[in-house]
């Protein structure tokens, strides 16, 4: 089979985040660019209006000398911190969005090595940062954004806005003469994948916006998002907020994980971001649904029926499983996933009621995105089509044809912040070397095997990615998590496969499992039956707690199996 001849997309060109929003304002300017609840009301901001907050903003920034310097931001995703974003990539200044998640000394490490001098702040980190402010010496300013009153360095982002409205108001408008260049830092983002210390990885404008640019000539997004993952990552911040406002789309931001049910239902969206984890939390939880209403056999045959149907052209789907695709809020047409390998069957069951599962690959040093799948053009097995501003090799390929990803192009980050080694080690003439193995098939589609730094070698010489396995453990209804490692012998040769798994409590309870250990074996033999020899598990192990993660909810691999060699 030849190559696929792969369309892209007509996109608006843009040359700078400010660029980005004038024109959606030009656009647009009376749309809605944001929706959010405060207290039980729920705030319409038009695209004009948060242009104008970043005006405001700006000018009282300026107004108080704080120009050309790096500006960290933390809290929950909210209205104000995409403010804060937006403004600060508009400015001359270099945004560091910190992760909400980390544990406070790990917080001010941040704040330190990226030499932030103000600090934006959610109400939850008030009392630890007056009681630390001390061990953030360069912080001139933390601005809280519940803080109702000033009180030495600690200010109130409200009074600080006003401000700006009221200079902006009187007619000056000098944040809007600042410029970037754009191949310089504008974004800095700290990652430390699942091992590690954290790097801090260095972003330009113009990676940022070839990425908002080119993701959009490759992914068809609609017009309704419901914004649930972290802003201070990539995905959502990159992907999220600033291809959003290039689509003219509005962002209905959701308050926390506990309420994002409740949002789906509220808001009506028509698509969202989400990595893996959450697709497959839903999948298997109409599937439970269904088993304990006694309709999960109607369920399989309505989709049975359903696919036939749409064989001769006949598309009932909204209609057929309308009361599952209300869990959703009824509108939702696409699932945009990234961050993790996504199981083809959940892509296929989700289009069978009559939602697109997208799968796409990116990383926080390519800003984030490499290659997104098309709705015309979807392999759930692949991670779709490159974008076109860039390059990707294989490097050192087996005879699979899998190996190293490398990229290569306007995407690509500068580098680690201070740490030109660390750098150097992945960085070669413009090439980034991603740690993640994969090839790319006949159809110019970008397929993703693992993590290079997980792989298992065993005795025999056969590699394996533990990420393969882990797919079909996964699919098991009752298993939460899964971590498959090498099983090494007193040599240290890893002779066979361990699948450490966590188990579903409650899911257990519900089938009426009673040999629960048996159970577990024989359906973990049973759903990697078809796999080659070498690849069947030999060991299992269950666990009682879930395993520990990263802020980005990825298992700390290096820490799991220690105790059961």
């Amino acid at each position: 089979m030849g190559k696929h001849k792969i369309k892209y997309n007509d996109a608006i060109e843009i040359s700078s985040v400010k660029d980005l929003l004038e024109k959606a304002v030009k656009d647009s300017g009376d749309n809605i660019a944001y929706k959010y609840r405060k207290g039980e009301e729920v705030v319409d901001v038009t695209y004009k209006e948060a242009q104008n907050d970043t005006y405001a903003l700006g000018n009282a920034l300026l107004n108080m000398g704080i120009k050309n310097t790096h500006i960290a931001v933390i809290g929950d995703n909210s209205y104000d911190w995409i403010t804060v974003y937006l403004t600060v990539l508009k400015s001359d200044s270099v945004l560091v969005p910190v992760d909400k998640e980390l544990p406070i000394d790990d917080i001010i490490n941040v704040v330190n090595d990226s030499d932030s001098t103000i600090l934006f702040y959610a109400e939850k980190y008030e009392k630890e940062f007056m009681e630390l402010a001390d061990k953030m010496p360069n912080i001139k300013q933390f601005i809280g954004f519940a803080r109702e009153e000033d009180e030495g360095k600690f200010l109130s982002y409200n009074k600080l806005k006003e401000k700006g409205r009221e200079i902006y108001s009187n007619g000056n408008n000098e944040y809007d003469k600042l410029s970037t260049k754009d191949n310089e830092l504008k974004l800095l983002v700290y990652t430390s994948g699942t091992t590690g210390i954290a790097k801090g990885v260095m972003l330009t404008e113009h990676n940022l916006i070839s990425c908002v640019y080119h993701g959009l000539r490759v992914a068809d997004i609609f017009t309704r998002c419901l914004s649930v993952l972290p802003y201070n990552h990539t995905y959502e911040s990159t992907c999220g907020i600033l291809i959003a406002i290039q689509r003219r789309a509005t962002l209905c931001i959701n308050e926390n994980l506990r309420t994002v049910e409740k949002n789906l239902k509220f808001y009506k969206p028509d698509y969202i971001l989400l990595v893996p984890a959450f697709a497959e939390a839903f999948y298997k939880k109409i599937w439970s649904t269904a088993e304990k209403s006694g309709k999960a056999g109607a369920l399989k045959v309505m989709i049975a029926i359903s696919n036939a149907l749409r064989k001769v052209g006949i598309d009932v789907r909204r209609k057929l499983f309308k009361s599952v695709l209300e869990a959703f809020g009824g509108n939702l047409i696409e699932i945009v996933c990234g961050g993790a390998p996504l199981r083809p069957e959940l892509a296929k069951f989700f289009e069978s009621i009559g939602i697109i599962l997208i799968n796409g690959y990116g990383i926080t040093e390519c800003s984030p995105l490499v290659s997104v799948n098309q709705l015309k053009f979807n392999d759930p097995a692949t991670v779709g089509v490159i974008l076109p501003c860039c390059e990707v090799k294989i490097e050192n390929k087996n005879e699979n044809g899998e190996g190293e990803i490398c990229v290569k192009g306007d995407i690509v980050m500068l580098g680690y912040y201070k740490r030109p080694d660390l750098t150097a080690e992945v960085l070669k003439d413009g090439w980034f070397n991603t740690g993640d193995y994969g090839k790319i098939n006949e159809k110019g589609q970008l397929m993703i095997t693992g993590r290079k730094k997980n792989l298992i070698v065993l005795e025999n010489g056969k590699n394996i990615f533990p990420e393969e396995l882990e797919l079909y453990i996964s699919s098991i209804s009752y298993i939460s998590e899964v971590v498959v490692y090498g099983v090494k012998d007193e040599n240290g040769s890893e002779t066979g496969l361990c699948a450490e798994v966590v188990l579903n409590e409650e899911t257990v309870k519900d089938l009426g499992i009673e040999d629960v250990e048996a159970t577990v074996r024989a359906d973990i033999a049973k759903v990697c039956a078809k796999l080659p020899f070498y690849k069947r598990i030999s060991r299992v192990v269950i666990r009682k707690e879930a395993f520990e993660k990263t802020t980005t909810n990825k298992i700390k691999r290096a820490k799991v199996g220690q105790n059961q060699q």
